[in-house]
């Protein structure tokens, strides 16, 4: 059964096989969590797992907390219905990964111990910093959590055949979802996490290249023939393989691009994988591993996009169950049928997992250790208490993220994640480049830059169109929007730079630490100490 007859009838697959192998792969990985959970021992267990962790192993985990549900559903969903315009979000995710690891993922590495917050903090007042960075982490995460459980809740949708008017029936499932990944959380700790996260990417890689060269050999492996195909399928003819398509705004573009490029450097749980391996020169490892794996992926995006428009076609994908998101499942479905359906719909669920998994336990560290161990407790707590707080926090961190994912579903998971990725670029990127490359940044410059950036990248995507008055608003028949970007990277980001240089010169002249900044200088260039930060975890 084709896709286009399967949505014709109201059914894509077999609901009973697509809960089978959806389940098996949910009791495999909880098996997993469960077994990784004994050996969670301390709070560097929990946080980053002990720092057992390999270069290649953690570069294999990167890859798979990197290439979330936007990656794999949005960015193929984005291609097949926008064409030229969606590919950009490939290009911006790859790009902005090079940029993160050129300027700032080593770095924060050898001169932090769990957190963001460490780093800003360790020649800065303990306090208030801390106190910023855990809000600005807790923020950026929510706004990425949102994507992937609004990517959850229309994978499950289409699985269980629940149509995009059934409102109550999508929100009860992202709820379900949600509760379940919570569960991983709790129970695994990093340690868990990553495991997860490594299987997820090895199946994510390989299932994409099996549907890639399978899309490309109905074309005789002849790429041309692929986007006539497409053009051929869509609507729009080929204005899918020319810019403007769903970006008519220039600048909108140019903001998205910017906010894609300088989003990930800002992107916590992403810095905080670099925590989990013992040494500098496997965290470099780590890099290379993850290069590879995440430039791959973004190659095979573009067969997969294109291919879902020629095979499946664009009409279909919009109204099918999770709109754009369901290009990729029901691309899979197109090819081989309910079992290809099946496999790769829970491959793009552990996408979802890993990705939720890697943030939850980022925003749940963030706070307990900065906030509630080192602003409240001042210091004197114990690890064990810090730990019951980050899984404490963790579960109301899962309950906050259904009410948003209900709130954002139906939505493309990829610009919902560029969303996060210009509040991250806007809240912390800034701070981190200014407390690592400026000596006369101060306390008050990162309290600028932080909760500045923060507020003024959140105002602008509540009055934006992404919120209300367009046809794709998350709150409908809504109109309040006096903002004209969809995405404020541009605006936000350079304020943020700006807020953070006034704040220092504005502020109150704090004494100059030289031996202070010189140790973290070298720290951080050349990983000379961040061993000792390991052992006093």
């Amino acid at each position: 059964m084709t896709a286009q007859l399967a949505q014709a009838q109201g059914t894509v697959g077999n609901v009973g096989l697509n809960i089978g192998i959806f389940a098996a792969f949910v009791l495999l990985t909880l098996v997993v969590v469960y077994r990784a959970s004994r050996s969670n021992r301390t709070a560097s267990d929990y946080y980053a797992a002990g720092r057992s962790f390999s270069g290649s192993q953690n570069g294999i985990a990167i890859s798979g907390d990197y290439l979330s549900a936007a990656s794999f559903l949005g960015i193929a969903g984005a291609i097949a219905v926008y064409g030229y315009d969606g590919f950009l979000y490939s290009i911006g995710f790859l790009v902005a990964w090079l940029v993160a690891l050129l300027l700032v993922a080593e770095l924060l590495r050898n001169t932090g111990k769990f957190t963001m917050g460490d780093v800003l903090s360790f020649r800065m007042r303990q306090r208030p910093v801390r106190a910023a960075a855990a809000t600005s982490t807790l923020v950026v995460s929510f706004f990425y959590l949102i994507a992937q459980m609004a990517g959850a809740g229309g994978l499950i949708a289409l699985l269980l055949q629940i149509p995009n008017s059934d409102k109550l029936g999508q929100s009860i499932v992202i709820a379900v979802v949600g509760l379940v990944m919570i569960a991983y959380v709790l129970v695994g700790g990093m340690k868990g996490t990553t495991y997860v996260q490594i299987i997820k990417a090895a199946l994510l890689v390989v299932g994409a290249f099996v549907m890639t060269f399978w899309v490309l050999g109905k074309y005789g492996l002849n790429f041309s023939a692929l986007l006539g195909g497409a053009v051929e399928k869509s609507s729009k003819g080929e204005a899918l393989l020319a810019p403007g398509l769903q970006y008519k705004n220039k600048i909108d573009f140019i903001s998205l691009g910017v906010a894609l490029v300088l989003g990930t450097a800002g992107l916590p749980h992403i810095l905080m994988r670099f925590y989990t391996v013992p040494t500098a020169k496997e965290a470099r490892k780590s890099v290379v591993w993850a290069i590879w794996l995440i430039g791959v992926f973004y190659l095979f995006t573009l067969v997969l996009g294109y291919g879902a428009a020629a095979l499946v076609g664009p009409d279909v994908i919009s109204k099918a169950p999770g709109g754009v998101n369901s290009a990729a499942p029901l691309l899979a479905f197109e090819l081989g049928g309910e079992i290809l359906l099946g496999l790769i719909s829970a491959i793009a669920f552990a996408t979802i997992l890993a990705v939720v998994a890697g943030l939850t336990i980022t925003a749940s560290a963030s706070f307990a250790h900065d906030v509630y161990a080192n602003v409240l407790k001042k210091g004197q707590t114990s690890p064990g208490a810090e730990v019951k707080v980050a899984r404490r926090t963790a579960l109301l961190i899962g309950i906050v993220a259904i009410a948003g994912g209900i709130l954002a579903n139906g939505q493309n998971v990829a610009f919902l994640v560029a969303l996060a990725f210009a509040v991250a670029a806007s809240a912390n990127l800034p701070t981190i480049l200014y407390s690592l490359f400026w000596k006369r940044f101060n306390t008050m410059g990162a309290l600028w830059s932080i909760y500045g950036g923060l507020a003024v990248c959140l105002v602008l995507i509540v009055f934006s169109p992404a919120v209300s008055g367009s046809e794709t608003a998350m709150i409908k028949g809504a109109d309040f929007a006096w903002f004209p970007l969809s995405n404020p990277g541009i605006v936000s980001i350079p304020v943020s730079f700006l807020l953070g240089v006034i704040g220092t010169f504005a502020g109150r002249r704090e004494p100059f630490d030289s031996e202070k900044y010189a140790e973290m200088e070298v720290r951080s260039l050349t990983g000379a100490g961040s061993e000792k930060a390991t052992v006093d975890a």
